[in-house]
């Protein structure tokens, strides 16, 4: 192949073929996931949010908007980039808590954000990690009695539409199809005239907030 474009989601099982790759002189660029692992790797560019530092953000958007304790769901079990979300708005808000759910599941999440929010009512803000997981938060809001507020990373139509009828809050929005987009013009770059992007460094596509105030546009 010309490139590969590919996520390090999960870094120490891609590490090897990746490693290959880059040594048979296959120009590789990641995206998405792996922030913190590309450069180890010999990969020529990095296109996709610092999850950390996104986590930090939203940490800072919740505090503004008066957020005392925050529920931040994890959906799946060593994704690293999830880890750092949760991470990065502990670090701004330390009461933050985490729950695990099975996110292939969604009746799973569902009854596990219910009976946490039964359990603990003073948690006034629910962040899921992605759009299925915030809109399924809000049936468990309802579900619970609770008066918590339901914002979540990542974004689909039918969350978009969610936020324009007030019910989910902010979605935080790395921008997946720009990440997809510029991994692969970035290998066209490389191959046609040895372009390289970012300096070394990664290049961020997020985080952006969508809310009531720019979600139609």
């Amino acid at each position: 192949v010309d490139g590969i474009a590919v996520t390090l989601a999960k870094p120490q099982q891609m590490a090897s073929v990746v490693k290959e790759a880059v040594a048979q002189g296959i120009p590789v660029t990641a995206l998405n996931g792996g922030a913190d692992a590309w450069q180890s790797l010999g990969v020529i560019g990095f296109f996709g949010q610092d999850d950390l530092v996104a986590g930090e953000r939203t940490g800072e958007k919740l505090k503004g908007l008066g957020a005392h304790k925050v529920l931040c769901v994890l959906h799946e079990q060593g994704n690293v980039g999830n880890d750092a979300r949760c991470a990065g708005i502990k670090k701004v808000l330390p009461s933050t808590q985490t729950i695990y759910v099975n996110g292939t599941d969604l009746s799973d999440v569902q009854s596990k954000i219910t009976a946490k929010l039964q359990q603990d009512p003073s948690i006034d803000w629910v962040m899921g990690l992605k759009a299925a997981v915030g809109l399924v938060a809000v049936k468990s809001v309802a579900e619970a009695g609770s008066k918590a507020k339901v914002a979540t990373f990542d974004t689909n139509s039918e969350l978009v539409q969610a936020i324009q009828q007030g019910q989910i809050q902010f979605a935080v929005d790395q921008q997946p199809y720009l990440q997809g987009y510029l991994a692969i013009d970035a290998l066209w770059l490389y191959r046609t005239n040895g372009d390289t992007i970012g300096g070394g460094q990664a290049t961020l596509t997020g985080p952006a907030f969508v809310d009531k105030s720019n979600v139609d546009q």
